[in-house]
This record gives structure tokens, C-alpha cells and sequence, in this order.
């Protein structure tokens, strides 16, 4: 037997640096999830500073912390669950995380993204642990963007042998500029990293991206372009947002999961 559980993709925009006017955006696209109905809202890499911003030195936060804190009053409020990406810091160090947050305002997971690329861990460090957590919508895993990549598929296999069933993963996904102006096509390769993880473990797979600008690191200049996409547990393309640097938008989709 299957229920349906109602999915939000929350591709915002993320302006490198402007951290109070990212946090507003992923506050509306939570308030948006609840009035359309969503149990559960995925929200991109980073969201608070930007992928790979410099800056994010003195602004990132810990976790928990003042901006972890506002995203989890927020699910709270709206009753689901929240999968979002931020910058924390640790001391002297940084990490690329995400955290899955409880309708009661809960941390259940905090993930630091693993598969970081060379060029990005000039600025965060690498993280060293993946987990899961039981709900009554079924077991969750987290992780973050790259580590779902084709070159790193065993960490989202070791999500799914641990039971997870949904596989929740902020991203934040760029071209560059001259297949921005194209608009060449972009996600066959995430779509078949999910697929094969869908097929092995049953276990539906959702990656939301951001839009907008990267400053910052080898791949300045180039453009988040959102594509955010989501796979069901026997590996088919169930929703795909929109492409383009300003092609932000809340995309829900329905989810048939196994009771």
C-alpha cells in the first residue's frame, strides 16, 4: 500500500551576500509550501550566503543558530518539514551544511556536504558523517548537492542501506555563461544519479537548486539555473522546475510512498 505526501521545491533566488533578503525568500517559499498544501519543502545549497562566496567568512553563522533558529520557528508555524541549506561556522571553519527540521522546530539531521569541490574547500571544510531520521512520513535521509554526483553515488547509497526512502538534497546547480545564453539543456546527469539510486533502494530522490549569480571561487560569474528535479522510488521523472538564472519558483508535486 501507498499514501501521498505533497513535496515543495522552493528554487529561490540567493544573492551572494544579501543574507537578510535570502532569508526572507526562503521564509516566503515556506509559507508558499504550506498554503499549497506541501508536508514537506525543499530549499537550495547555501541559501543563506551563496555557494562559495568569500564573504561567508564573517558571515556565516553556527548551527544551531540565530539563522537556523528562524527557518525552524517558520516550519514550526507552517507544520512541515523544512530540508534547507546554510553556511556554518565551527570556530575558525566553515562548512557547506543542510539541516532537516521538524514541524515542531526540530533539528533532525544537520549534513556537511561531503563531495565538495577542490576549489570550494579552499573555504569549507569537508564533513565526515551521514545520517537519517524516522518520521511518520517514512525514514529521510540529507545530503547536499555533489554528493549525489555520478563520481559519488556511494553516499547516497549508504543514505538508501540505512533505510532511507526520501532523499532530500539542497544544490545549487551553475552553468556557465556562454551555455546560459544557449540555454543549453541541463539535469540529464542528476536525473540518472537519482534514478540509480532510486532503482537500488526504492527511495525517491529530490534535489532543489537555487538561481541566481556565483561570486566567488573558480566559478565566478557563472549562473545558478535552478532545473530543480525530483525522482519517485522506481526512478522516474516526476517534476522538473524551471531553467534560468530568474526562473525562481515553488514547484509541488504529489509522491506515492510505500505505508
Amino acid at each position: 500500500m501507498t499514501t501521498k505526501i505533497r513535496i515543495g521545491m522552493g528554487q529561490m533566488l540567493v544573492v551572494p551576500g544579501d543574507v537578510e533578503a535570502n532569508m526572507n525568500r526562503a521564509i516566503d517559499m515556506i509559507r508558499r509550501a504550506k498554503e499549497d498544501g506541501c508536508q514537506i519543502v525543499v530549499l537550495p545549497e547555501c541559501l543563506d550566503c551563496g555557494w562559495t562566496y568569500p564573504g561567508a567568512k564573517t558571515l556565516a553563522q553556527p548551527i544551531p543558530g540565530p539563522l537556523s533558529d528562524r527557518l525552524a520557528e517558520e516550519a514550526r508555524q507552517a507544520g512541515l518539514y523544512v530540508a534547507a541549506g546554510l553556511t556554518e561556522r565551527e570556530g575558525d571553519d566553515l562548512y557547506n551544511a543542510s539541516v532537516l527540521l521538524s514541524p515542531q522546530g526540530e533539528i533532525l539531521i544537520k549534513h556537511r556536504k561531503i563531495n565538495e569541490l577542490p576549489f570550494a574547500l579552499e573555504l569549507y571544510r569537508r564533513g565526515d558523517k551521514l545520517e537519517t531520521a524516522s518520521t511518520p512520513l517514512g525514514r529521510m535521509g540529507l545530503n547536499i548537492c555533489a554528493d549525489n554526483w555520478p563520481t559519488s553515488l556511494s553516499l547516497g547509497h549508504s543514505l538508501g542501506f540505512m533505510g532511507a526512502k526520501i532523499l532530500l538534497s539542497p544544490c545549487a546547480w551553475a552553468v556557465t555563461p556562454q551555455d546560459l545564453a544557449i540555454r543549453k539543456p541541463y539535469g540529464e546527469e542528476w536525473q540518472n544519479a537519482y534514478s540509480t539510486l532510486a532503482l537500488k533502494h526504492g527511495m525517491a530522490v529530490i534535489g532543489t537548486s537555487n538561481v541566481g549569480p556565483v561570486v566567488g571561487g573558480a566559478w565566478a560569474g557563472w549562473s545558478c539555473i535552478g532545473s530543480s528535479l525530483a525522482v519517485d522510488a522506481d526512478g522516474n521523472l516526476i517534476a522538473k522546475a524551471e531553467y534560468g538564472a530568474d526562473a525562481e519558483q515553488l514547484l509541488a508535486f504529489d509522491l506515492e510512498v510505500p505505508i
